[in-house]
């Protein structure tokens, strides 16, 4: 007779969540999971409350703008958990609803029953409190029962308020790594990828700048240059819409493409976020730009401790990749260091400085999907 597998209500919010959310999954078949997540965790197996492009939002102003189907949707969310009395719960990044979610358990009745029968809270993705907002490391403790870092210099920040924190590497590294890593193609090979990102807010905001500057390296003589943009589901229809209007027309590739599309890639110039780090781990010299709302913009001005964005200039405390945010993410800046990395010296130093990093993304004791489906397992044991 088979052993009853155990629950698992697991919750990802974004492309990057999506993705680990799978390769969580895939690395525990004993376990039947329910929850939210995306096309890869539904590849998985899982059968999504309500598409995960609903919690896909970022910035203040654009919460405020979703704050009625949020709130609809942590709701949902708080009773799919007490009806289906999971062993635990795992979330994946999207803080914000994580932190909703279990503040709703615990103010329910049969919420509060769940949690005192020993309910857990996982959270992979430690919030960059060495950046700004420290304090969030104290919420996070009050909060969740054990946290998930990528990098052991993050541990600590969690530690001294008695949250169980581990580190289990980054799990782009992993992905990259089994991809085969590195640069497949000559610099003969001109392609300019775009990634204008997964949240529709920053979509809409990037795509204009793209456009003008494919427009402009053609105008200027770049005409042996493929533009393409890789895309995810929740924004690819807008994308396909948006490009129809454009002087010189892009190619689109599916998002599972993406890393055969990065190893070719002569230059990348893509949105602040989870992408710079790919392209660093394959060592592609690469644009960083980001336009937020500018409420949104100077709010994070008022609080950011580091001076960059991008996780590998943060890791080697330097700016390797060139990043234009708010107003200077405008067309005339992103074509100059585009200009800047057509000459072999700076390019060359920029990928000798991308290898330097290596040792810095992966742990050598597993990859982060098996680390923290092995923990996950453990957890549940110790409650039975």
């Amino acid at each position: 007779m088979q052993n009853k597998k155990f629950k698992v209500f697991i919750i990802a919010g974004e492309v990057s969540g999506d993705v680990l959310g799978a390769r969580i999954m895939r690395e525990m078949s004993d376990a039947e999971f329910v929850g939210v997540g995306g096309e890869n965790m539904m590849g998985a197996g899982l059968q999504s409350l309500f598409p995960m492009a609903d919690l896909s939002v970022m910035g203040v102003i654009e919460v405020v703008a979703h704050a009625k189907t949020l709130t609809k949707r942590i709701k949902q969310t708080v009773a799919a958990i007490i009806e289906t009395r999971p062993d635990i719960v795992l979330t994946i990044d999207s803080p914000g609803f994580a932190h909703s979610v279990i503040n709703g358990l615990r103010k329910s009745v049969d919420g509060r029953q769940l949690i005192a029968d020993g309910l857990k809270f996982h959270h992979v993705v430690a919030p960059q409190v060495w950046a700004w907002r420290a304090g969030r490391a104290k919420k996070y403790a009050r909060t969740f029962d054990k946290l998930y870092a990528f990098f052991d210099f993050e541990v600590p920040y969690f530690t001294k308020y008695g949250l169980d924190t581990i580190a289990v590497g980054h799990p782009i590294a992993d992905a990259v790594m089994k991809h085969g890593g590195g640069r497949k193609s000559s610099d003969t090979e001109k392609i300019i990828t775009l990634v204008p990102g997964s949240r529709m807010s920053e979509v809409k905001r990037l795509l204009p700048i793209f456009r003008e500057v494919a427009h402009q390296l053609v105008a200027n003589g770049y005409s042996g240059y493929r533009f393409i943009i890789p895309t995810v589901e929740t924004t690819a229809q807008y994308v396909r819409e948006s490009i129809k209007k454009w002087d010189v027309q892009p190619e689109l590739v599916s998002a599972d493409k993406r890393y055969d599309l990065y190893a070719k890639t002569y230059i990348a110039i893509v949105a602040s976020g989870t992408v710079s780090a790919e392209l660093a781990m394959l060592h592609i010299p690469t644009i960083v730009i980001y336009k937020m709302n500018p409420v949104t913009t100077w709010l994070v001005r008022q609080v950011i401790r580091v001076n960059w964005v991008s996780l590998v200039n943060i890791l080697l405390n330097r700016g390797v990749y060139p990043e234009f945010l708010g107003p200077d993410a405008n067309t005339e800046n992103v074509l100059d260091a585009v200009q800047q990395l057509t000459i072999p010296s700076v390019r060359q130093k920029m990928i000798d400085m991308l290898k330097s990093a290596d040792k810095l993304w992966r742990r050598p004791d597993g990859a982060p999907a098996t680390l923290i489906a092995d923990s996950v397992r453990r957890a549940v044991k110790k409650k039975k």
